[in-house]
């Protein structure tokens, strides 16, 4: 019997700006590039709103389960203030391929990895660092207490506006790795003290930290992240109870 073919590959839309998708929307320009598919700001035609939106490759995005994933993920979590808020989907063709973009907020900014270039010694404080932490602590912890979690937090994957002492963040894509559960939550944590720890300079720094530095990211050994934060919600409290010791 022959086999039924699975959806055609695509591996670029390289849309350029003025393109129309779905008679809806104008291309303004490409945003970035990943595994499951490309992301380009959009305006609405006739208001000239920006939105955000993501082009799925079909071979990423088989049965239109992929895009389900995030439309019902984004959707339970709308109250989280750390996620960029999801609007609609919509169906166009490539090349006579339908393929699936999925309309959200635009949300301006950088990139964590490109801001943390800028810095110098492309790192930061410790001092810093720590409130960068807090930020993403929080807005994780609220993903964790809903019993959900993100499972794919990376400096390129983070986008940042400095607010005085603190920062204003949104997440780009999420990751399925399967049902929530704690051990996908803890995952999340371990994410979390990894990218302070590279915020900060990593190993080269990593001596000269004080102790209650240190406390905080544990040699990055897992059992002891584990025993001391099960949730992003339990590092934000332990960061806003921090006891400093003179020296």
């Amino acid at each position: 019997m022959a086999k039924h073919a699975g959806p055609r590959r695509i591996d670029s839309f390289d849309y350029e700006p003025g393109v129309e998708l779905a008679d809806k929307y104008t291309v303004d320009s490409r945003l970035g590039r990943g595994w499951e598919g490309e992301v380009y700001l959009v305006k609405e035609r006739g208001t000239g709103i920006e939105r955000s939106a993501k082009i799925f490759f079909p071979q990423r995005n088989k049965a239109n389960r992929t895009v389900r994933f995030y439309a019902k993920k984004l959707h339970k979590l709308r109250e989280c203030r750390i996620l960029i808020q999801y609007h609609n989907q919509e169906m166009i063709e490539h090349e006579g391929v339908p393929v699936t973009m999925l309309v959200s907020d635009y949300v301006e900014g950088e990139l964590l990895s490109d801001f943390l270039k800028r810095q110098p010694g492309h790192r930061l404080g410790w001092f810093q660092g720590l409130h960068l932490l807090h930020a993403l602590a929080k807005g994780i912890g609220e993903i964790h207490d809903m019993g959900e979690y993100h499972g794919d937090l990376h400096d390129g994957n983070i986008i940042i506006n400095r607010r005085g002492l603190g920062f204003d963040i949104k997440l780009l894509d999420m990751y399925h790795w399967g049902r929530p559960s704690a051990r996908a939550i803890r995952a999340d944590v371990r994410d979390l003290v990894r990218l302070f720890y590279d915020a900060i300079g990593g190993q080269p720094r990593y001596a000269q930290h004080p102790p209650e530095i240190k406390d905080v990211i544990c040699g990055l050994k897992a059992s002891l992240l584990h025993r001391r934060f099960t949730t992003a919600g339990e590092l934000c409290h332990y960061i806003e109870t921090l006891e400093w010791w003179s020296r």
